[in-house]
């Protein structure tokens, strides 16, 4: 059995009730345990996971033993290491600034996960501290975790942070994960890993106990093989949490619910133009997936005018990094970690430097700590205000009215680029900006590949369809299927 055979198998197996299910439990830990051993820190060492859970085997066993606590009970799943967990395995962010700090708690996710009945099996690499440090940095690397390598090409980028949620999951290693975005971090390397990833509403899934950029646009979100199972995940860790206000009105529903095979027929999606790119073969995979779109019954409005933005990045991410230096100063404090603010961590990073500045530097970081002054902080807020508002309703919700339109689609990414230490990232287009600055939902779904390195198919929409984005993509997964096994290419 191969290794989609077996992940296949597994996960349509552990999806249903009975002694069979239960059976399964301790096999398939102990089979994507093999896994991990043997793709990812052995053979094509893609290196997405950052640590093993040592009480993956004793949950699993225990699992065994109970009636079913969810539709998703005994599957294995691997979280990313800036999500806290109040056991043997760090929570790090990808820094040895935070190793020995263990958190008081599991976040709120994980008790979600926990309580469902989920083997944790661990935690996946990231793009260090969730890609916020240095604006020459190379996604996938931590000073902890080494670098992530993309499953379809070893020396291509994963894209990040979600870099070893996204690779772990293509590779096959485990049937689900969990990413984090701020702003394309699980859309952009779900892309480039060719899987499914979702970023719900802001305020949809608690951000306690999760490691912060900035509350307005953080949120963690599933990262799997289908939309199907990327639901069935967002059913077991969507809710309301008294440690996070910004859920008290999330709409809590069965995301499985309105997965139909003829979910496009009748809907109405809007082609951004402007944002789908000038690679040729990209825009030529997008026009057979339209035209796929328009044989199963969709309407498309082509094409569409996404008003503001690109007004809304530089006003964002100035809000952004005074947001981060607030909310992560905040964290550090009640969390008790051995570096109590950014000025700390960045002071830990400089005595540091073998480990945690080889490649590159913390440019952001000082950035944000300069912008701690009272001028700065409200110069901020109004920053923020402007972009929500010319991303959310003078944007996308504009879009959408003027048009009448379901959603707004585009191709997510083009091909990822070659790793490269020395020039950081290149500049590869991703379609994030406007949900992730909105707060608004985005998934991305696979739509086919450029030389073995995967282009994803993006639906965004406004605050609260989640349900909706999801019931679309999977419509598009009927039409034109394009998950694809990875071939760990070398070159």
């Amino acid at each position: 059995m191969n290794r989609r055979q077996f992940i296949g198998s597994t996960s349509a197996a552990l999806v249903l009730s009975g002694c069979a299910r239960h059976r399964l439990i301790v096999g398939a830990t102990e089979r994507c345990l093999q896994l991990i051993d043997e793709i990812d820190k052995h053979g094509p060492a893609i290196n997405s996971v950052i640590e093993i859970n040592p009480d993956a085997r004793r949950i699993a066993e225990a699992l065994e033993d109970k009636p079913p606590l969810s539709d998703l009970h005994g599957v294995p799943i691997l979280i990313k290491d800036n999500i806290e967990t109040a056991d043997a395995m760090e929570t790090t962010a990808g820094s040895l600034a935070l190793v020995g700090s263990k958190p008081k708690r599991d976040a709120f996710i994980v008790e979600r996960l926990r309580a469902s009945g989920l083997v944790l099996l661990g935690k996946t690499n990231l793009s260090e501290w969730a890609n916020i440090r240095s604006s020459k940095s190379t996604s996938g690397w931590s000073a902890r975790g080494g670098l992530t390598r993309n499953p379809h090409r070893l020396t291509y980028n994963t894209s990040g942070s979600s870099s070893g949620s996204a690779a772990a999951v293509a590779a096959g290693l485990v049937p689900l994960a969990i990413g984090t975005e701020t702003n394309g971090s699980i859309v952009s390397p779900a892309s480039a890993c060719g899987i499914v990833g979702f970023k719900p509403t802001v305020g949809m899934l608690s951000r306690s106990g999760i490691i912060p950029i900035t509350h307005w646009q953080d949120t963690a979100g599933p990262m799997a093989r289908t939309v199907r199972e990327a639901a069935m995940l967002l059913n077991v860790i969507a809710g309301r949490d008294e440690r996070d206000a910004m859920t008290k009105d999330a709409r809590v529903t069965d995301f499985t619910a309105g997965l139909r095979a003829d979910a496009l027929k009748g809907k109405r999606l809007g082609v951004v133009r402007a944002m789908s790119g000038e690679n040729a073969q990209v825009l030529a995979m997008f026009e057979q997936a339209l035209k796929a779109m328009l044989d199963a019954g969709a309407i498309i409005v082509d094409p569409v005018e996404l008003p503001h933005r690109e007004e809304i990045n530089r006003p964002a991410f100035l809000a952004m990094l005074t947001e981060f230096r607030a909310d992560l100063n905040a964290y550090l404090e009640q969390r008790g970690a051995k570096v109590k603010s950014l000025a700390e961590v960045i002071a830990f990073n400089e005595a540091h430097r073998e480990q945690e500045l080889p490649h590159f530097g913390q440019d952001f970081f000082e950035l944000a700590e300069k912008l701690g002054t009272d001028e700065a902080i409200a110069m901020a807020k109004e920053a923020r205000t402007e972009a929500r508002r010319l991303a959310g309703p003078e944007g996308i919700d504009a879009a959408l009215r003027e048009n009448q339109l379901d959603a707004l689609i585009c191709p997510t990414n083009d091909p990822i680029h070659k790793t490269d230490f020395a020039n950081g990232d290149a500049r590869v287009r991703v379609s994030s900006s406007p949900a992730a600055i909105a707060g608004y939902p985005h998934l991305t779904v696979p739509m086919g590949f450029v030389d073995d390195l995967p282009v994803g198919l993006s639906f965004f929409g406004a605050a609260g369809s989640d349900a909706s984005m999801l019931a679309l993509g999977y419509g598009f997964e009927q039409v034109m299927p394009a998950f694809r096994e990875p071939k760990f290419r070398a070159d």
